[in-house]
């Protein structure tokens, strides 16, 4: 047998993509029966340590259903969602898409879409231009700029988003917003489409538009399975599966089937029935029981053919250079577009440059007493100024758009890629206010006349130590939760620079506790390389005051530099390692 021509595939897929923008707004009679979009969970569980969050439970998705999984707070909605999307393993039993068992993914998938609550589109951008940023990362390798474009102006077109394409994204209502993250995951028109509350904080008009969309992409084969707590949503559903507390299964069956079944008029008093009568145990044996004795409900019936092994997505993504330089771009477009970002960027050296001249007097390098310490303090302050440039950038670059990266990651984005990326947009910044910094410090006569080598050497420590700096906040914001963890982490990962970087107390005179700990702080290290390059070891010698500094200053700054590098490659690293650690199936979402 032939290979397959890959590029081809990908090239028909894309096709298939724009044929499916165009097909008609037809009644699910009219269509053939879909032949791709069935989902199976075979008596599947989920154990949170020593809780059991989901029940044991089977249960399947018909193609082109609308399925809505209902339930009070507590039930296990999105855990079962997850589970049924691929996004976490159920710690007992399988899924299956059409017949395959699939484990959890964490690679790129076009046949599956899924949506979080939390918003998985750039707030800053206009809509259209964000959307060509994830067509060109999520679509497959070979796909022209132009045939991206297209897709993404018939997926706006098909979600009725034209007339706000050059919107910010921030600026967009509640629902519109809502239908920009569909219309992210829709670029690729995946058969299987999960969506995790779409319709919360929604007004009802709002919520019965974006209800009207999904019924429209299952009208046209795609099956949409969503979690709610909105009674007049799950009207607009095929399905309806209701969980008890703790993840038992209660009732899957048709919205009419359920208000026979609990014997109510609105779906509204099934919550409270769950909640108020008998044991979430109880329910799930009373429906067992009925479901054994009559008529199977619509898509209960588990398939009797044997499960296919899974198999790699033959999708052909986007290389690992190509995702970088268009991340990198994204980055700097991004950035140009957050105010608050920008004004953290440009004001926060602006400030400590202007803060720095004030405090220290013009000629600060030629001591007046025995006791002055005026060239140690200014290149300590200098090292610390670099370090906080770095930090401050690092820590606002990730953990604001962590979903975004989390829905990117499913999509076949490269980690390596990703944190490359923000190196890459933030290191010539880094560079120009360096720059800056030595720049006005000398002609303001705080720092004394050297030659070029000299100042090309301090404008490359500071530089390598403000990026090592960036990787250190790069790896907080990657491993904290919100931004305010992110502030809080700000002045705990400052305070040791300042008081072990050798300046305040210099290194021959701390505990042997704290040289150690002096040892990975590119603050010290930065402190002594800028120092050997201004030559401040000759006033060890001459001046009291600066004789405690004893060996700090003595010999090349080649071992500090190798230090710095080490830093800012090792916690690169590390920053990879926890976003994909952050990013695989059942880690915390939060």
């Amino acid at each position: 047998m032939r290979p397959r021509n890959r590029r081809a595939d990908d090239q028909g897929m894309t096709k298939r993509v724009q044929e499916s923008l165009r097909s008609p707004d037809t009644t699910a009679s009219t269509l053939e029966p879909p032949t791709v979009g069935r989902v199976d969970a075979v008596d599947v569980s989920r154990q949170a340590g020593a809780r059991r969050i989901l029940q044991e439970l089977s249960l399947s998705v018909e193609p082109g259903e609308l399925v809505a999984i209902a339930g009070g707070s507590g039930a296990g909605k999105s855990t079962l969602l997850e589970i049924l999307a691929g996004l976490q393993p159920p710690s007992a039993g399988q899924v299956r898409h059409d017949g395959v068992v699939r484990g959890a993914r964490v690679s790129a998938d076009s046949r599956i879409g899924y949506v979080p609550q939390d918003d998985i589109i750039h707030l800053e951008m206009p809509l259209r231009r964000t959307l060509r940023y994830a067509a060109r990362l999520r679509l497959p390798a070979g796909t022209s700029a132009a045939e991206a474009d297209r897709i993404v102006e018939e997926t706006m077109q098909d979600l009725d988003l034209v007339d706000r394409a050059e919107v910010p994204v921030r600026a967009l209502s509640g629902g519109q917003r809502k239908r920009a993250s569909i219309a992210v995951e829709l670029l690729t028109r995946p058969h299987l489409f999960f969506l995790d509350e779409p319709t919360s904080g929604l007004d009802p008009s709002t919520a019965a538009d974006v209800m009207r969309l999904l019924r429209r992409l299952s009208r046209r084969g795609v099956t949409v399975v969503l979690t709610t707590h909105e009674p007049a949503g799950i009207d607009r559903c095929d399905r309806v599966v209701f969980l008890a507390r703790d993840g038992h299964l209660a009732f899957t069956g048709s919205p009419t089937e359920a208000r026979r079944y609990f014997g109510v008029e609105d779906l509204a008093e099934v919550y409270d029935r769950l909640a108020r009568e008998h044991t979430p145990q109880i329910w799930a044996e009373r429906f067992a029981d009925s479901a054994g004795t009559s008529k199977a409900p619509p898509g209960s019936a588990l398939p009797s053919v044997p499960p296919i092994a899974a198999t790699r997505s033959d999708l052909n993504r986007t290389g690992m250079v190509r995702q970088w330089w268009l991340l990198t771009r994204r980055n700097v477009d991004v950035l140009l577009r957050n105010r608050l970002t920008l004004t953290v960027l440009l004001g926060s050296p602006v400030l400590v440059t202007a803060m720095m001249a004030t405090l220290f007097q013009r000629g600060a390098f030629d001591p007046r007493s025995a006791a002055d310490l005026g060239p140690a303090q200014i290149v300590f302050w200098i090292a610390f100024a670099g370090f906080f440039f770095g930090l401050t950038y690092g820590l606002l670059q990730i953990v604001g758009e962590m979903a975004v990266f989390r829905q990117e990651r499913l999509a076949g984005l490269s980690v390596g890629a990703y944190v490359a990326s923000k190196v890459t947009a933030l290191l010539p910044v880094l560079a120009g206010v360096s720059a800056l910094l030595l720049g006005v410090l000398r002609a303001l006569g705080r720092l004394p006349a050297v030659g070029w080598d000299v100042s090309a050497f301090l404008f490359v420590t500071i530089v390598i130590e403000a990026t090592s700096a960036l990787a250190l906040g790069l790896l907080a914001s990657a491993a904290v939760s919100n931004a305010a963890q992110a502030a809080l982490a700000l002045p705990m990962l400052c305070f040791p620079q300042v008081l072990f970087g050798g300046a305040i107390v210099p290194v021959d005179e701390m505990a042997i506790p704290g040289r150690l700990m002096s040892l990975g702080l590119s603050n010290r290290h930065a402190f002594e390389a800028l120092g050997r390059d201004l030559d401040l070891d000759r006033y060890s010698a001459t001046l009291p005051a600066m004789s405690a500094y004893g060996d700090t200053f003595h010999g090349g700054t080649g071992a500090s530099l190798i230090a710095l590098a080490s830093f800012a490659v090792a916690l690169t690293l590390a920053t990879v390692w926890v976003l994909d650690r952050r990013s695989r199936p059942g880690a915390s979402r939060r």
